[in-house]
């Protein structure tokens, strides 16, 4: 425990500027006014674990009226996500950094009396200073984070002992857990909080349904820089032997749309560009580089390559799409997503390509009826979990301090 109060002061020194330019320091410190009433401290490090644990959150706020809700996060981004939902009973502030008297003054100040933790959130202090149940949710143990607990075994079994209930996103962390220190008894299902997906019930524009053809366009979903240039080459390619075949591509980072439209011009591709309202039809790819309508084109277009599969990035989720009914192609790293691109690969609901050519015949290949096929099987092996949302409500719910408590 030593060595992580040496190691956790000095990240705090180095941090501490930054969050000090960005007006975050007391709130990173712990330090701030609290607000009254008995509190859930939930924390999650960005916007899609917060966001998979939404309907959780919503039927937990609702069946539980006497509880207030602590939300941290560690970027802007998701403390304003958690502020835009308005729920009454909630606050969102910036993580604080885990240093031993800042966690006991909130857990003092909030009145905290449970710590939940979202996916790889596993912060030793506020665990072990936590006066009431310990619950990580989806939590997720990759092999390099592993590697580094074993390094701290005293710790991390000290840390894993406490926790009262962990459902693990994955057999390979549920294991990780139990080998680290977790007690048989406390490991739950195994649970990905983002196959639980709701697709938003939303219609496109008639303009967009008549431009882009559900048969004939396929998506490039959250590309980033060296996958446009891929998806690009697979495209032409495609239109070579299927001219009226339309790509959407949607780059992760909007603020690339310059870039990005220069690579597909110098390719003599057409191209509209969404930001700039340019009309969809009679484009060979529309680029939507906007936030937030990554629904819209799953709902418009039949097939879709998750993007960030590429390279080292891990790739993007496959839940999405598959709940939109949507053909799956990727690439070959599929790191942040395995076990669900395990079972799309063992079931053939997916198709894994690593050249553009390759890419291009795949498209080729699957036909309207085929990519219907291909995306109700991908939605039927990558949704399936070992229990279902309601189940995990109802076993956070039961380890919740007692409202007599």
């Amino acid at each position: 425990m030593f060595l992580y109060r040496v190691l956790i002061s000095l990240f705090a020194l180095v941090a501490a500027p930054g969050a000090l330019r960005d007006g975050k320091l007391r709130a990173r410190l712990g330090l701030g006014p609290a607000v009254r009433g008995r509190h859930v401290w939930l924390h999650g490090a960005s916007n899609g674990e917060l966001t998979a644990f939404k309907p959780v959150l919503l039927a937990l706020h609702a069946a539980r009226p006497d509880l207030h809700w602590l939300i941290t996060s560690n970027s802007r981004t998701a403390t304003a996500l958690v502020e835009s939902w308005g729920l009454e009973r909630v606050t969102a502030r910036p993580a604080p950094f885990d240093l031993g008297w800042a966690t006991r003054r909130i857990m003092r100040s909030w009145s905290v009396t449970a710590l939940m933790s979202l996916e790889s959130e596993i912060w030793p202090h506020r665990v072990l200073h936590c006066p009431g149940p310990v619950l990580q949710i989806a939590a997720r143990m990759k092999p390099g984070t592993a590697r580094a607990w074993r390094r701290l075994p005293r710790l991390a079994k000290a840390v894993l002992r406490r926790v009262d209930w962990a459902s693990a996103q994955d057999t390979a962390s549920r294991d990780a857990l139990l080998a680290l220190g977790l007690r048989p008894e406390s490991a739950g299902p195994v649970i990905d909080l983002k196959a639980f997906y709701d697709p938003p019930d939303t219609t496109p524009d008639p303009v967009l349904r008549a431009a882009f053809p559900r048969e004939d366009t396929w998506l490039a979903a959250s590309t980033h820089e060296g996958d446009e240039a891929f998806v690009l080459d697979a495209h032409s390619a495609l239109r070579q032997r299927a001219p009226g075949q339309k790509l959407v591509l949607a780059p992760r980072h909007p603020t690339r749309g310059a870039e990005i439209r220069a690579m597909i011009e110098a390719r003599g591709l057409t191209v509209a560009q969404r930001s700039r309202d340019e009309p969809p039809e009679d484009c060979d790819v529309y680029l939507a580089d906007t936030m937030g309508e990554m629904a819209l084109w799953y709902q418009l277009c039949g097939r879709v390559f998750i993007a960030g599969t590429l390279s080292d990035r891990g790739g993007h989720t496959p839940y999405e799409p598959a709940a939109f009914g949507c053909a799956l192609l990727h690439g070959p790293d599929d790191a942040n997503f395995q076990p669900a691109f395990a079972r799309l690969r063992d079931a053939a609901a997916s198709v894994e390509v690593h050249t553009p050519e390759a890419l291009c015949d795949a498209l080729h290949a699957l036909g309207d009826a085929d990519a219907q096929t291909a995306g109700g099987n991908a939605a039927k092996t990558a949704l399936a979990q070992d229990s279902d949302l309601n189940g995990l409500i109802e076993a956070i719910a039961q380890r919740l301090p007692d409202p007599d408590a």
